[in-house]
């Protein structure tokens, strides 16, 4: 066996490449804070609205809806798709969809083919929600795992913020025609990066998943045959006990994974993120901020704040641990929606001329807590959790459970708001988020510094045999070395 060095830069080179669709998702989904500003006019203006007439609140409702409802009857499917097909040519995929949306939007002249395009968007956002993780984890070593597995966030909250600057002083058409550039950029990047090795090694394609391992270690081929043997034996060990769905309610270990890890995507998705995403521009119009900071400078500075903490997260996850973030992520938010509740108490029964600047530092507060927490933690803690023979499936559960109450909530905000008022609706997210600070601190397992070994034998699983399991994977790699 070759000393080879090497390099992780084609791996790090790899992940950013494949997180350009998320970039691309991201750009999409804030699509409508922009662009509802221009559709909800009693005025509209030629360039800034196809439909000539502004739109109602149930039609923005669905507009804003759709593509989650999409991402949630999606997200088995393309988890088969990256299994049968490729991570690869899965997320490729991705690309494709985007630009079927983005032309559907190009040419609607009626709610209803917006609507189209909004769903197929859906569709196409699925794709790296589901397919990202596997592809990043995979592809890196193992020292770097973690970094890589985290660089998903930054990518969204970029796609965020480049929606939120570009989007309020473009037209209409201007703004998709940036918008869809991106996924172009991706597939034409991504194109040439290097396959999963193991999907490669499961596929039987031995001579591709090593040539796969020498591009992404920048190392000879002779010098990774070791890898891509331990991968192999890696992978028809995860073959021998192959789990199914039951297997996911009825074996202790993999059921009380399954219910932490739900538990945290249900709060993240009740501390109302995506209310703030689709919905920004139009809260800081409701909240009156254009008096001293127009609605879309505020939204612009929501996203600034979004991506700068999301860039720090994947350098100190592993130093200060899950558990303690998260905390911290949660009581940012809650204090930032309890005042955000209360600024909009005030502005339908009080006097706000003094608190006008509060919308935009609650909503600055709640976005930079969330983006190094409760954005990407949950997401890091499932592919902790499980087992590798269980996780795929795993994903496809939590991600669809996590993708319908994305919908429900951001179909139902408006309906709710009206009826209870928008200081109501931000007080319940900050209860769910005052509440998963108990559940992390009493009932969360830490995962941070802990092998799978650990946390499987934490959650009650057969460590005996999962150590031997590793035996056998380690006695073959030492046979191979010279």
């Amino acid at each position: 066996m070759s000393n080879e060095k090497g390099s992780k830069f084609p791996q790090y080179f790899a992940a950013i490449a494949a997180c350009l669709s998320a970039l691309a998702s991201s750009a999409m989904m804030a699509w409508t804070s922009p662009t509802f500003h221009k559709l909800e006019k009693n005025n509209p203006v030629a360039d800034d609205n196809p439909f000539g007439h502004a739109i109602t609140a149930d039609e923005s409702s669905w507009i804003s809806s759709l593509p989650i409802l999409a991402t949630v009857l999606g997200c088995f499917f393309f988890g088969y798709l990256a299994k049968r097909y490729g991570r690869k040519h899965t997320l490729l995929s991705s690309a494709i969809f985007f630009t079927i949306s983005w032309i559907f939007i190009a040419t609607a002249k009626t709610v209803e083919m917006l609507y189209i395009a909004r769903f197929i968007s859906g569709i196409a956002i699925a794709i790296p929600f589901t397919t990202l993780p596997m592809y990043c984890g995979e592809i890196a070593e193992t020292e770097i795992r973690g970094l890589l597995g985290s660089l998903l966030q930054p990518f969204i909250s970029f796609g965020l913020l480049l929606a939120y600057c570009v989007g309020p002083y473009v037209s209409y058409t201007i703004f998709w025609i940036i918008c869809s550039c991106l996924p172009v950029i991706f597939f034409g990047v991504f194109s040439y990066m290097p396959e999963s090795p193991y999907y490669l090694s499961a596929k039987g394609r031995n001579h591709e998943a090593i040539s796969s391992l020498a591009k992404l270690r920048g190392k000879s081929i002779n010098s990774v045959k070791v890898e891509a043997r331990y991968i192999q034996k890696t992978i028809e060990e995860a073959y021998k006990c192959e789990a199914t769905i039951m297997d996911l309610f009825f074996v202790n270990v993999n059921f009380k994974a399954l219910l932490f890890t739900n538990c945290l995507l249900v709060f993240q998705q009740f501390t109302g993120i995506n209310i703030v995403i689709f919905y920004s521009q139009k809260i800081f119009d409701s909240a009156g901020t254009s008096e001293s900071l127009s609605s879309a400078v505020s939204t612009i500075i929501v996203g600034f704040f979004s991506f700068l903490p999301s860039c720090v997260t994947p350098f100190i996850v592993d130093k200060w641990g899950r558990k303690i973030l998260l905390i911290i992520s949660a009581i940012g938010q809650t204090i930032s929606l309890i005042a955000l509740g209360s600024y909009f108490y005030l502005l339908e029964f009080g006097d706000v001329s003094k608190i006008s600047w509060l919308p935009v530092a609650s909503l600055m507060t709640f976005i930079v807590s969330y983006s190094f927490g409760w954005g990407p933690l949950p997401w890091t803690v499932m592919g902790e959790m499980f087992a590798s023979n269980v996780k795929s499936k795993a994903a496809g559960i939590s991600t669809f459970i996590s993708w319908t109450l994305a919908f429900l909530l951001t179909k139902y905000f408006n309906n709710f708001a009206d009826k209870f008022g928008m200081y109501t609706a931000f007080w319940v997210f900050a209860v769910f988020c005052f509440i998963s600070i108990l559940f992390t601190h009493f009932l969360l397992p830490e995962t941070n510094g802990k092998s799978l070994e650990q946390i499987q034998a934490e959650l009650g699983g057969d460590v005996d045999k999962i150590i031997d399991s590793k035996e056998i994977i380690i006695d073959d790699h030492k046979k191979h070395l010279p």
